[in-house]
Order: structure tokens, then sequence, then C-alpha cells
């Protein structure tokens, strides 16, 4: 299990079994089994699309929010910057963890490709945006 916390400092779990799954699958139409199969395209849609993300943590965490009546706009709206950073990791291990070995160690390769691909894609960005040429443009 891991956690995030908000922007209301609320401090949220994130622990994936064949019932959550399920869920997801229901409230999202997002299948997070196939991320095995899909060469890593729903790990690089989760990453990248925050909204996206967000409705599948909030099924995730669903009983947590019901306990505490979080709908699910007051969960998005606690859900802007780094607490996305911190679902995604999240959400992204768990699901990793989630499968046997040989799935978990092929999951886990593609999530560090993926997290490299993103390091150099903003150290490039920002190289850019630090050369001179862009301040005269």
């Amino acid at each position: 299990m891991r956690t995030f916390t908000d922007n209301a400092g609320r401090t949220w779990t994130v622990a994936l079994n064949v019932t959550t799954l399920k869920r997801v699958r229901s409230l999202c139409g997002v299948d997070l089994l196939d991320a095995v199969n899909d060469g890593g395209k729903l790990l690089e849609r989760l990453a990248g699309d925050p909204v996206l993300l967000c409705d599948v943590v909030y099924a995730v965490c669903k009983d947590q929010a019901d306990a505490k009546s979080i709908t699910d706009v007051d969960f998005g709206s606690a859900m802007a910057g780094d607490p996305i950073e911190g679902a995604t990791a999240a959400l992204l291990e768990e699901l990793v963890d989630f499968f046997p070995k040989g799935k978990r160690d092929v999951l886990r390769r593609a999530l560090v490709k993926m997290r490299l691909y993103e390091e150099k894609f903003l150290k490039a960005a920002q190289l850019k945006l630090e050369d001179p040429r862009m301040d005269e443009a």
C-alpha cells in the first residue's frame, strides 16, 4: 500500500486488489489489467491525463472517501500540483506490485523507462527555455 496527500491535507491509501480493479472498471471504464498487454500505453495515459488519473484514484479510494463523506467533486477539487504527482506514483507503483513476478518485472521496467523519458523531456524543455535565443525571439 502506498499513500499520497491531497491539497486539503488528507492522506489517502492506494491499495489494489481484484475488488478494487473491478470498481475502477465499473466506475471509470478503465481496465487496469490492460497495463500488462498494451505496451505501456495505459501507464502513459494515466501519467499524462490528470483528470483520468484522479477519476481512477478516486475509484480506488472510494471506500475511504465514502467513510469521510467526500464526493468525487470534493476529491477532484483537492487534486492539483504535487498531489497529482504523488497520486500518480502511488497508483502506478501499486499497479506494478499487483501483478505476479514475471509481469511485475516487465511493468516495473516499463515504468522506469517512462520516468526516464519524462526526465529527459523535462531537461530538454528546460535547456530550450534557458537558451538566450528564446529571449531574443
